[in-house]
């Protein structure tokens, strides 16, 4: 775990809490990856914690223009030679960065905005991932239309009352968005706290599924 360096940097302790289990998946799904857009990055938490530990690949931050500064803030206190400062992705409106990635993560993206950018985050992955690419995303998902667990039906009802176009979304409605895009569904891991990390895999002629 690493602490905030000052008090009024942005902080979450959910991020803290999940690093650890999601790092020792990466570890095996990145394995192979040389440069990763994380989108959606928050505090910049992940980034942080990944980078130093997956020295091997590049870790590119982004996220809405708001949330840079305490993205940058945290790659100020501590900086890694394969971490890189944020870029501007609106899932509303921007495009693809111009850039190479082999891999994309996202943690606790889908859950938090609207459905539409759900969509337009898999289309985007789907289109601009080369095949073989990989989508590494994390949250909490319900299973054949149900919650996994009592915390998960209060965290929903928490998150459909701050907005009601948020809210857990459905396994099955995932896999079928990706295929829907090109990408298939290669690992479900359960991960700690009633969350998981569904990995998939842009299909083509470079893809192998496991």
């Amino acid at each position: 775990m690493i602490a905030p360096p000052t008090p009024d940097l942005p902080f979450s302790q959910s991020c803290e809490n999940n690093q650890a289990p999601i790092l020792a998946v990466l570890k095996q799904a990145f394995a192979d990856r040389r440069h990763v857009l994380e989108i959606g990055s928050g505090t910049g938490q992940h980034g942080v914690y990944f980078a130093p530990r997956l020295t091997h690949l590049v870790w590119q931050t982004s996220d809405l223009a708001e949330n840079h500064a305490g993205i940058r803030a945290w790659l100020a206190a501590y900086p890694a030679p394969n971490l890189r400062p944020p870029l501007l992705l609106d899932l509303a409106r921007s495009r693809w960065p111009d850039a190479a990635f082999d891999a994309v993560f996202s943690a606790n993206t889908a859950h938090i905005v609207a459905w539409p950018l759900v969509e337009r985050l898999f289309a985007l992955v789907g289109n601009d991932l080369p095949p073989g690419g990989l989508l590494a995303l994390y949250g909490p998902f319900n299973y054949g239309g149900r919650f996994t667990s009592d915390s998960n039906r209060a965290f929903d009802a928490w998150l459909r009352a701050r907005d009601p176009a948020s809210g857990i979304r459905h396994y099955e409605d995932m896999v079928a968005l990706a295929d829907g895009n090109g990408l298939a569904l290669v690992h479900d891991h359960a991960m700690p706290a009633n969350n998981r990390l569904l990995v998939f895999r842009r299909t083509g002629s470079q893809a192998a599924v496991e």
